[in-house]
């Protein structure tokens, strides 16, 4: 897989059916590997190690509704009352990043009501809350006692 803007952690992979698969510590199973699976992954080993970011907090691939049709959000992180706080879209490494992926980001919130969002293909992440009429961007990820 492809080295990623992100610090490098130690993989958990193993070779299922002849396909690889990489453990998934949220939701405790090896899932297939793919590109965004990947970013996930990492994305979610530096909110732990470098954001300190509670694991227990942490969500994986959470469901809502949106016009009657069920989603999933990549990774959403709760505060210690439960509520949303962030909610991460993860994409591919080669997938640009681009005004449908705020789109679709922008309609989890309308659900959610997060604090944060956070959109990343591993190699750009993006860090924003929503005020009033605008998207305030932050110049980095915020550490979770800041939150």
């Amino acid at each position: 897989m492809q080295k990623l803007n992100l610090p490098p952690y130690d993989v958990n992979l193993r070779n299922m059916d002849g396909k690889i698969h990489i453990f998934d510590p949220i939701r405790k199973k090896y899932l297939f590997l793919t590109p965004e699976e990947w970013v996930r992954q990492h994305f979610i080993q530096f909110l732990i190690h470098y954001k300190n970011y509670p694991a227990t907090l942490i969500n994986a691939e959470s469901g809502l509704k949106y016009h009657e049709r069920k989603k999933r959000t990549d990774v959403t992180v709760f505060n210690r009352k439960m509520e949303p706080l962030l909610l991460i879209e993860c994409k591919a490494p080669n997938v640009k990043i681009s005004d449908s992926t705020f789109s679709q980001i922008a309609n989890y919130y309308s659900q959610f009501k997060a604090k944060y969002m956070i959109i990343t293909n591993g190699m750009e992440h993006y860090c924003f809350r929503p005020d009033t009429k605008e998207l305030v961007f932050e110049k980095e990820i915020p550490e979770f006692t800041v939150l």
